[in-house]
């Protein structure tokens, strides 16, 4: 029996250790990519140089994903409202500042001012209820853009 004793208290020491390890958290089912905030060259306001400044999304998981009523914004409250957009399966999708024609692939803001702060800002996805999906933050001007998760 003196031995139980021990056996016991070792397995009760390293279930506790095991229970004291940090959760994980789950991969988003949208999740950000990239944002580049910074788009190249000078900042003329142009469409082209609009249409730098963008966010790539990526659905991680195994099914259509329906966008509509979804929410993508930036801290000072800028809001881009998904339509009738669905992401596929494992797909991207880029969202354009500037203004063009949406495709599968590419939507496209319609603003004519840049909406990322170069020096800092935080990009944050929510779902048609309201529920965050995913944030993208970066606190310094260079090199424009930042890689997300």
């Amino acid at each position: 029996m003196r031995l139980a004793y021990p056996s016991l208290a070792v397995s009760l020491a390293a279930s506790a250790l095991i229970a004291a390890q940090p959760a994980h958290a789950a991969t988003p089912i949208v999740q950000f990519i990239r944002v580049w905030y910074d788009s190249p060259g000078k900042d003329y306001r142009s469409n082209s140089s609009l249409n730098a400044e963008y966010v790539i999304i990526k659905n991680t998981t195994r099914k259509v994903i329906d966008l509509e009523n979804w929410v993508l914004r930036d801290e000072t409250g800028y809001k881009y409202i998904f339509g009738q957009v669905t992401l596929r399966a494992g797909k991207r999708l880029v969202v354009r500042t500037g203004q063009g024609t949406d495709t599968a692939t590419t939507v496209y803001w319609n603003r004519k001012q840049y909406v990322w702060n170069n020096d800092g800002d935080t990009a944050t996805l929510r779902n048609a209820t309201g529920k965050k999906i995913d944030t993208c933050g970066w606190t310094k001007l260079k090199p424009g853009y930042t890689n997300c998760n």
